[in-house]
């Protein structure tokens, strides 16, 4: 089934081009059916890639979902475009009036800030809060799972010698949770980060369990044991080139920066690289859609928060 999507936001060209089913709201309409209502809060610059990335993941289920965006009225992005955030974008203050069944809060590249000092954290704050009530399941991508943790747990960053920048491997410490089903025991997945959450202290929480995690790159992928809170510190949404842009972007700034890891054959920037994260990442995605937000939410999301 298709991820259902306002028409014309400029994703729909894109993943038609790449064989992903997408539905526009005119045609899904016709079809009698509720579709999983999912927001997502896009906190990166890079809105239209993001935008791009996340649908194709969402895409691969045959659950039918309406995605809808949202960005914090706090702060204005500077490097897109205003018409499309009016077109395709709810403010929170739009969004706090309707219940989801879903929540995507992605990363951003604010990592080396306290989160305090963030121009937003008022307001993410205000939504992670908003969520618990009005939100089925929030899944948390890399800066935004940093933030729930440490909002919601207390669970603080660390900042690293050196960035974890490159492709890693991981393994699954937990193969009897909903959100592992079908992975391998060891699989390959994207980070980009200069700071890292401490494996042990997701491990101490009571209210938390450590279900993925990397020798390299460290935890990648806890939760709540009822689903409601998905935490993930990489990005297995991420395109075959997206590490290899942010590598040419770094160099060519002067950034000090080495070659992302595992990622270019014999690591050779020079070389196309290789994509070995696709599988988990669709997997992971339909999994949390199916498991934590699917066979779980009510039929009737007027009666989230009631109790």
């Amino acid at each position: 089934m298709p991820v259902k999507i306002k028409d014309g936001l400029p994703a729909i060209e894109t993943l038609t081009g790449e064989n992903v089913f997408v539905m526009t709201d005119e045609r899904a309409s016709m079809q009698d059916i509720r579709p999983l209502r999912i927001l997502v809060l896009n906190l990166m610059p890079t809105k239209i890639t993001t935008e791009t990335q996340l649908l194709r993941v969402l895409s691969n289920t045959p659950l039918q979902c309406e995605v809808r965006f949202m960005y914090t009225s706090s702060y204005c992005p500077g490097n897109v475009n205003p018409g499309h955030l009016a077109d395709f974008y709810k403010t929170f203050e739009d969004a706090r009036q309707e219940k989801w069944d879903g929540l995507i809060i992605t990363g951003a590249p604010v990592e080396n800030m306290p989160f305090e000092e963030v121009a937003y954290w008022a307001e993410l704050v205000e939504i992670m809060d908003w969520a618990e009530q009005n939100v089925f399941s929030t899944l948390f991508i890399c800066w935004g799972a940093q933030a729930a943790l440490y909002h919601h747990y207390g669970i603080g960053k660390h900042p690293l010698a050196a960035k974890v920048f490159g492709v890693f491997l991981h393994t699954v410490t937990d193969t009897k949770n909903k959100l592992t089903r079908g992975f391998d025991d060891a699989f390959w997945a994207p980070h980009s980060r200069h700071t890292t959450i401490d494996a042990n202290d997701i491990i101490a929480e009571p209210h938390l369990e450590l279900l993925v995690s990397s020798d390299e790159a460290g935890a990648y992928l806890a939760a709540s044991p009822d689903g409601r809170q998905v935490f993930v510190t990489g990005h297995s949404e991420y395109d075959a080139d997206t590490l290899k842009l942010e590598y040419e972007r770094d160099i060519a700034a002067g950034k000090p920066i080495g070659v992302p890891a595992n990622y270019f054959p014999d690591d050779d920037p020079t070389r196309e690289p290789h994509v070995r994260w696709r599988a988990h990442a669709d997997l992971l995605f339909t999994n949390w859609l199916n498991y934590c937000v699917y066979q779980e939410t009510p039929y009737d999301l007027s009666a989230l928060g009631a109790a």
